[in-house]
């Protein structure tokens, strides 16, 4: 797998943690529905915290959840998942940039550097799904709501909060998905290394071949010095 792939699948993962930062604090995860209403006089949009009422006026009161335990079980459920995520997110994002290929941070081999990149993978994988589940059992407790004749209260819609959260939570298991396959493709062995020859068998064998010529050339030189006189040399 190429660097490039890989630094993509860290910064798209990345991304999907942001925007699961924003899908948390959004207000608008569901709105109160118009259909069947003649009149409408104020519309209505909660989260997992607060509720808020809007008038025609463009004036809004807000009021937060007064007790955690008082609350549907899927929303709790859905808090948790949440901020589990995006804990979640945040460590597969540290353990990321120490095992990107494109940083050198405390010379860290390459092996372990897959590793790390694979866990990070593994993590924002971990947070998308935990997105996900939160958002679709959310959407879920909407549309079971709005299609059910006998329920009584006010019936709401989703909110552009869910969609941008399945958007983050997809965008978090792709780029997990792109940081695991370093894993099964990340060489053993530095790249530099491995480009040198793995052995060097004209160089010994030119030091081997010297060796056996050197005896025969002293030989010769002994022998031709012998044969001519000194004044030869003068």
């Amino acid at each position: 797998m190429s660097v490039a792939v890989e630094t993509f699948g860290f910064f798209m993962a990345a991304l999907g943690l942001l925007m699961l930062g924003v899908t948390l604090p959004n207000s608008y995860w569901r709105v109160s529905t118009v259909h069947g209403n003649v009149i409408t006089t104020n519309t209505i949009f909660e989260n997992l915290w607060y509720s808020c009422a809007t008038d025609s006026l463009g004036v809004y009161n807000c009021w937060e959840f007064p007790s955690m335990l008082a609350l549907s079980g899927y929303i709790q459920a859905c808090r948790a998942l949440m901020i589990t995520g995006i804990l979640l997110g945040f460590l597969g994002l540290f353990l990321g940039m120490l095992g990107l290929r494109c940083t050198n941070i405390g010379s860290i081999e390459l092996s372990r550097k897959a590793k790390l990149a694979a866990t990070a993978g593994a993590l924002h994988i971990l947070a998308g799904v935990c997105g996900m589940v939160a958002i679709s059992w959310y959407a879920f407790n909407i549309t079971r709501d709005f299609f059910n004749p006998s329920y009584q209260g006010t019936k709401y819609e989703l909110g552009p909060a869910l969609y941008l959260g399945w958007s983050a939570s997809l965008l978090s298991i792709l780029g997990g998905s792109c940081l695991c396959a370093h894993c099964c493709c990340a060489p053993d062995e530095d790249p530099a290394a491995r480009a040198r020859p793995p052995y060097k068998a004209s160089a010994l064998r030119s030091a081997s071949l010297a060796a056996r010529l050197s005896p025969a050339a002293a030989d010769e030189e002994d022998s031709s010095f012998g044969k001519y006189g000194k004044n030869a040399y003068v």
